[in-house]
């Protein structure tokens, strides 16, 4: 995406983590950079800051109070296995984080870009009822990961929030 990019160390990739049952991941996420709420469906994150503060969050199930995060540099904190989670830059610096893994196959999946590939009618009952039309709108605002973050800190830092690619979207299902 246009605001980082993550590397991954997982069985498709790196062979010698089959068998071992851990994968990593480092994240490089530019100034209000965020990694956009996804989920990990087959593993526990461990999420370490290396030097800057990084706003964290997570949702773990229905009726869970949403928990805000603050990573600072040379600490962690914990995703479950399958919560939605997101980690934000604040900073009007580059950040880095390293994710750790109990699997070696953690997936991984972008909430907002996974659901707009439900057939349309779904997604518009389960955001009140909203029109085929209107949720083909919505769509074409998500972009791919990693996207810039709040209005706030771009605003801080200077950023001028621009169109975003958006190849990573869900491919469409039929209605």
């Amino acid at each position: 995406g246009t605001a980082g990019h993550t590397v991954a160390a997982d069985s498709a990739n790196f062979p010698a983590v089959v068998g071992n049952g851990v994968s990593m991941t480092i994240g490089y996420l530019g100034p209000c950079g965020m990694n956009s709420p996804h989920t990990h469906p087959r593993a526990t994150e461990i999420n370490f800051s290396l030097n800057t503060t990084l706003r964290g969050g997570v949702l773990i199930e229905n009726g869970a109070r949403f928990a805000e995060i603050d990573i600072r540099p040379g600490t962690a904190t914990i995703f479950p296995q399958g919560a939605i989670h997101f980690e934000m830059n604040p900073s009007c610096e580059e950040a880095m984080f390293v994710a750790g893994f109990n699997g070696e196959n953690p997936g991984v999946q972008q909430v907002a870009q996974r659901f707009f590939g439900l057939p349309p009618d779904i997604v518009g009952a389960a955001l009140g009822g909203l029109g085929v039309q209107e949720v083909l709108d919505l769509e074409a605002f998500i972009p791919d990961n990693v996207i810039l973050g709040v209005d706030e800190c771009l605003q801080r830092c200077g950023i001028e929030r621009t169109a975003q690619p958006n190849a990573q979207r869900q491919p469409r299902v039929s209605a």
